[in-house]
């Protein structure tokens, strides 16, 4: 294929007296004659020091917040998570937008190509990507912005990725929690006439509570095993082949779809008074509900929604922690 455009025979370049008009410019008024000219060289009003002090502590004020937000782990992956799917879902909007806009002009000007060739001849047309910014600017600058998108969507998604290596350490933690509960539970059940205080009774979980958490965290050091062995393989330095790797990326997102099943049933089940004890409740569910058409989508081989509707759904989470994350740094 040709990277420049069809050539197209040169005419002869026409004098200014025969290009088209329009309507004739009528001669200024006698009004418009007597207004003063405007100099160039006049000053445009400048901002007064108070509005530059405003606007410098408001910027004072929100990169103090946003440090706040990037000064640990959680808060770093709130806002990568939020950057990464609305800059796919902008990629998306964009690509989308512009691919019909610049189809649209394309076939537009292959109709004028051609009028132009005469009956019977036999042409060809290159449409490159030279002849469709020529065709198209605006829709061509769009696709290359959707493109910059996408590769940052791409990085935001790895970076994430790596800092989630560390996650079996906090998951050890949050274990010892979990059996250290369920072991007061056992006991509580082998030895109900133990001396409990009412508030410490009224604290241990039951026990189907308790088999969820050992369920929810079983499934989750599950998925980032999984995770952490197929990213670390696809860089080298496991020794996983392709094939297992991609068996364990499937498979990591089915233990997140399963524990995201189990999240949004437990929230639903929860009875009016115990939600108000829940952090944000409604923030979680909402989280849930997002993360659920996609952890399915990501445990199909072949997918099943589109790139737009991955970054649809990716924003929502991201909007709920980000909003969350910034109320408790104010």
């Amino acid at each position: 294929m040709s990277d420049s455009a069809p050539a197209v025979a040169s005419e002869p370049v026409a004098p200014v007296a025969d290009l088209p008009s329009g309507e004739p410019i009528p001669p200024p008024s006698a009004a418009a004659a007597l207004e003063p000219i405007t100099s160039v060289n006049e000053k445009k009003p400048q901002p007064s020091p108070a509005a530059l002090a405003k606007a410098l502590y408001a910027s004072d004020a929100f990169l103090a917040r946003l440090n706040k937000c990037l000064a640990t782990p959680t808060g770093i992956d709130t806002v990568l998570l939020l950057l990464c799917y609305t800059s796919k879902f902008s990629a998306s909007i964009l690509g989308v937008l512009s691919r019909s806009i610049l189809q649209r002009s394309l076939r537009e000007w292959l109709a004028v190509i051609a009028g132009s060739v005469p009956p019977g001849a036999k042409t060809a047309v290159v449409v490159d990507s030279k002849t469709a910014a020529a065709v198209a600017p605006a829709a061509a600058k769009a696709l290359v912005h959707a493109k910059r998108l996408n590769a940052l969507s791409t990085l935001l998604s790895e970076a994430r990725t790596m800092t989630r290596l560390w996650a079996l350490v906090g998951m050890y933690f949050w274990g010892k929690g979990v059996f250290a509960k369920a072991a007061a539970v056992w006991r509580a059940k082998r030895n109900p006439s133990a001396a409990l205080s009412a508030s410490e009774k009224e604290q241990l979980p039951s026990t189907t509570e308790t088999a969820i958490s050992l369920l929810q965290f079983s499934l989750c050091v599950a998925l980032q095993v999984l995770e952490n062995g197929a990213y670390l393989s696809s860089k080298g330095v496991l020794g996983w082949q392709p094939a297992r790797i991609g068996k364990a990326y499937l498979w990591s997102a089915r233990f997140w779809a399963a524990y995201v099943g189990i999240e949004i049933g437990r929230l639903l089940a929860l009875e009016p008074k115990e939600r108000w004890k829940e952090d944000s409740w409604k923030g979680n569910l909402a989280k849930n509900l997002a993360w659920a058409p996609l952890t399915v989508h990501w445990s199909s081989e072949k997918g099943l929604v589109s790139e737009m509707v991955v970054g649809l759904l990716g924003s929502i989470p991201g909007l709920v922690q980000m909003r969350e994350l910034w109320a408790s740094t104010a």
